[in-house]
């Protein structure tokens, strides 16, 4: 554990700079007296490291030193490996650097992890995009991650969802989300945190004004938060349902985010019941491919709004052959 913190402590002085005792600390979670003993530890060994005192002091690397050793262990370089995974690289435009730093770090390796490292990159593929998705929208993901990089206040031309003409905003980025293959810029709109789909931007340019980002705010926090609002939205219908057993399997692909408590089976009968939830009672047609795999219990407002789909289909359908 302790060689493991002074691999850490030296590769963190040598990416940070000066990194004040108190904080390398919090980042090793350990005491401020044990950094003080391992920065002696380093120095013993031959390493150029010393402490300045003062409101800018901290714990530092004589200019110039670098080492090439890595420290990495087997899991840590599969890690690597596994997060080089396909989509995200080659949408940021990444792609060749990212195959230019696995070689690099492959080089840098200690013998024995090589094959390791080799087998973890021809043994695990992570796919990002979902089963029977629809097809992936075209996104300029690079102009997008050129503003956010670009730490400016941010314009773009963003088209709501149902909405015939984009909109212009100016907005604060904190960055960029990839989640299940769709790519989200995360943002302040006046202060307010918002999520943009990137395949809705029309046009992204950045302005000669800083950004603006609220104080101590990161970009994972902002994203838990509007997370959190798709994902709890409260239900203003709440259905009860019964399924099929032969169609579960497939209700649960399709269905099973509308889902408001565990599904009730007993193993044995033919049916499961389960509890749904929705903003409108229009989305209970969201059922009607089930046709008569699924039938809505309650409420009785739920059962009418099925009834009256099925009768226009069926009005739709009536006199061909």
């Amino acid at each position: 554990m302790k060689s493991d913190r002074l691999l850490s402590i030296l590769l963190l002085l040598q990416t940070r700079g000066r990194v004040p005792a108190h904080e390398l600390a919090a980042r090793l979670e350990v005491s401020t007296r044990t950094i003080y003993r391992d920065i002696e530890a380093l120095s013993t060994a031959g390493v150029p490291v010393y402490a300045e005192r003062g409101r800018a002091g901290g714990i530092t690397l004589l200019q110039g030193y670098r080492t090439d050793v890595t420290g990495l262990t087997a899991d840590e370089s599969r890690a690597l490996f596994i997060a080089a995974a396909r989509g995200t690289h080659e949408a940021l435009g990444l792609d060749a650097a990212i195959g230019s730093a696995l070689r690099k770090v492959m080089a840098a390796l200690p013998e024995p992890h090589r094959p390791a490292a080799e087998l973890t990159a021809r043994r695990i593929l992570v796919e990002p995009s979902r089963w029977m998705g629809p097809p992936p929208h075209e996104a300029d993901i690079g102009a997008l991650r050129d503003a956010v990089f670009a730490d400016r206040r941010l314009r773009i031309r963003y088209r709501h969802s149902g909405a015939d003409a984009p909109r212009t905003y100016t907005v604060d980025p904190y960055g960029l989300v990839c989640k299940a293959g769709v790519w989200y810029l995360v943002a302040d709109r006046r202060s307010v945190p918002r999520l943009f789909r990137a395949d809705r931007v029309h046009a992204a340019t950045p302005t000669q004004a800083p950004v603006r980002r609220r104080a101590g705010v990161e970009l994972a926090d902002v994203w838990e938060l509007l997370k959190r609002r798709v994902e709890v939205r409260p239900a203003a219908v709440e259905v009860t349902a019964r399924v099929r057993r032969p169609r579960f399997d497939l209700f649960l692909r399709m269905c099973g985010n509308s889902l408001t408590a565990h599904p009730e089976d007993d193993g044995t009968s033919e049916w499961i019941t389960v509890r749904l939830g929705y903003e409108a009672l229009g989305a209970v047609r969201s059922l009607a491919p089930f046709a008569a795999d699924v039938e809505v219990l309650e409420p009785p407002e739920a059962r009418a709004e099925l009834a009256r789909c099925a009768a226009a289909i069926t009005a739709l359908y009536a006199g061909t052959d």
